[in-house]
């Protein structure tokens, strides 16, 4: 039995990466292009990489490709492009003509055979309205073809659509590199002292943008070393109080105590708390208990010397 070749097949251009077994055909290689058959029909996916130490499948096996792509196959492709764009503007069209409100077509889908074409769709609404004037469009064109309207989310739609990004980068990171989107939350722009400003953490998506969680774990852990904001510390220049942390740079700004006040910049290391310092020194100047009889290697009087002193006075 000869060994898997277990391969990661794209069927979007920054999508989720599938596996599936190689098998017999040998000469397929990243780049190139693979007939596979999904639960949504037969698809042409892009062959991303070779998958050295894959998971386990999920239903037992892994499916086989039917095939390496040719250059016949490529050009169906292309052609299937166009019909999903006929696709999206006759339903938009409609759309527009019966007046649905909020409903925006993202795009079309065609399985590689033609056997089925799904729409993607956006409404603000909570519920779905009934869709089926749109279908009939669809199904007018292509009577044989089964016909799906998938919803998607917002996320979704920013990364098909594509555009700039609200930082002003050309390219959205959804439509560049993000083949899924993770959890984003208010807490990461906290931890990161980011403005809570609905226009400075909300992406052209509506939602929070997804750049929130790149440095977040590494904020986290940085703050797990440096002082608090409002504590107060022991530098070079004398003591002070916290103002402003720079995790990513493991330094704080202090506010320097004294006739003139000023904000200097400490590396982490530069800085003790000032609490335990005090803490430290109050431990050395109490008098030592530890040895009887009055004698004490550390120099200090016993607590009780004083006493026996006033004694031998009297």
């Amino acid at each position: 039995m000869s060994e898997q070749r277990i391969i990661g097949i794209r069927f979007q251009k920054v999508g989720k990466l599938y596996h599936f077994d190689a098998g017999q055909v040998e000469d397929i290689q990243p780049g190139d292009f693979a007939v596979v058959n999904t639960s949504r029909g037969t698809q042409l996916g892009q062959v991303m990489s070779f998958v050295v130490d894959p998971p386990k499948p999920p239903r037992g096996t892994w499916k086989k490709i039917e095939r390496k792509a040719d250059p016949q196959d490529l050009v169906l492709r292309q052609a299937l492009e166009q019909k999903e764009l006929a696709v999206t503007i006759d339903c938009r069209a409609k759309a527009s003509e019966l007046g649905y409100s909020g409903l925006k077509i993202v795009t079309s889908e065609f399985s590689f055979d033609s056997e089925s074409i799904a729409v993607l769709f956006n409404i603000e609404d909570q519920e779905t309205p009934n869709l089926s004037p749109l279908e009939a469009v669809v199904k007018e064109a292509y009577p044989d073809a089964q016909v799906e309207f998938r919803r998607v989310g917002p996320r979704d739609v920013a990364k098909i659509i594509g555009g700039m990004g609200a930082c002003g980068i050309e390219a959205r990171c959804c439509s560049t590199f993000l083949t899924e989107f993770s959890p984003i939350s208010i807490r990461m722009a906290k931890a990161q002292g980011v403005s809570l400003d609905p226009t400075e953490i909300t992406g052209m998506c509506g939602r929070l943008r997804c750049c929130l969680i790149y440095e977040y774990e590494q904020y986290v852990e940085a703050r797990k070393t440096l002082p608090k904001r409002n504590k107060r510390v022991v530098t070079p220049l004398g003591e002070g109080k916290v103002i402003d942390l720079y995790p990513l740079r493991d330094t704080v700004v202090v506010r320097i105590e004294g006739n003139e006040r000023k904000n200097v910049e400490f590396m982490k290391d530069e800085i003790e708390p000032w609490d335990e310092l005090e803490a430290l020194r109050r431990k050395s100047e109490a008098p030592c208990d530890k040895h009887e009889n009055g004698e004490c290697d550390c120099g200090k009087q016993p607590k009780n010397a004083e006493a026996d002193d006033d004694e031998d006075e009297e």
